[in-house]
C-alpha cells in the first residue's frame, strides 16, 4: 500500500470514527505506528484532523439539520441528545475536551452545535482533546 493510500485510510477511518457511522480509529493509528513504516508525526496529525472534521459535520448537523429531527430517516435519536444535552449543561463547554470519548464524544459535538457553541471554541478545544488522545496513544505504542 502506498504511503498516500494509507494515510488517506486513516484519514477517512478517523473521520468516520468521530460522526455516528461506527470505525476504530485507535487500532488503525496503532498498527501503523507499530509497524515502523510511518512518520509518527504525519500519522498523528492525519488521525487528529481526520477525526476532528468528522466532529465538524456533527457540529454542522446539529447547527443547521436538527430542525428536520422529526422525520424518519433522521439518524440521531432524540434519547441520545437528551443524554449528550444533560451532559453538556453539567459541564459547559469544557466538556467538549471529551469529544474523544466513546458514547458521549460524538453526541457532545452534536449538541455543539444544537446550543450554538462558538465555532471557533468549538474547534479549539476538540482538536486539543482529540490531539491529546491520539497523541497519547501513540506515545504508548
Amino acid at each position: 500500500m502506498t504511503d498516500i493510500a494509507a494515510y488517506g485510510g486513516l484519514f477517512m477511518t478517523a473521520f468516520l470514527a468521530a460522526t455516528i457511522f461506527p470505525a476504530q480509529s485507535e487500532l488503525l493509528l496503532a498498527g501503523m505506528h507499530a509497524s515502523g513504516a510511518y512518520d509518527h508525526l504525519i500519522l498523528l496529525l492525519v488521525a487528529t484532523v481526520g477525526n476532528v472534521l468528522g466532529s465538524v459535520v456533527n457540529w454542522a448537523v446539529g447547527r443547521y439539520l436538527m430542525h428536520f429531527q422529526d422525520r424518519r430517516w433522521f439518524p440521531i435519536k432524540p434519547a441520545m441528545v437528551d443524554r449528550a444535552t444533560h451532559w453538556y449543561q453539567r459541564f459547559g463547554v469544557w466538556s467538549l475536551l471529551l469529544a474523544w470519548m466513546p458514547v458521549i464524544g460524538d453526541p457532545l459535538t452534536l449538541v455543539a452545535g444544537i446550543l450554538r457553541v462558538d465555532f471557533r471554541l468549538f474547534l479549539l478545544l476538540v482538536t486539543l482533546g482529540k490531539g491529546a488522545r491520539y497523541a497519547a496513544l501513540v506515545a504508548a505504542v
